[in-house]
């Protein structure tokens, strides 16, 4: 049973600021995550839910979100990011390929 779906997790670890690999916190995670919650409500994508998760081992491309149950894993760096997720993958049915994470940089 899916409570949420889409079920949304998005990145808001936030690491010292001169780490190596910086942080998703750093790069406004906190305040994006807030955006996309908002803009789902907007959109009236009643059955979603955008939760903050903890370091998702993606630094290097976050700010980093990740959809369930599809388990798509997309770089969501600004709000027209967020904007394009919602409107192309959330509302459209369709995959946004050109911020889709499709491996793994660790």
């Amino acid at each position: 049973m899916n409570f949420y779906d889409p079920h949304i997790f998005m990145c808001t670890n936030r690491r010292p600021d001169d780490h190596p690999r910086g942080s998703c916190g750093a790069r406004d995670g906190e305040m994006l995550r807030q955006y996309l919650r908002d803009k789902l409500k907007d959109a009236n994508v009643e059955s979603a839910r955008a939760n903050m998760a903890g370091c998702m081992d993606q630094c290097e491309n976050g700010p980093v979100l990740v959809v369930y149950p599809e388990g798509i894993w997309y770089r969501a760096a600004t709000k027209a990011d967020i904007d394009r997720i919602v409107d192309e993958h959330f509302i459209g049915g369709s995959i946004v390929t050109d911020l889709q994470l499709t491996k793994r940089v660790k």
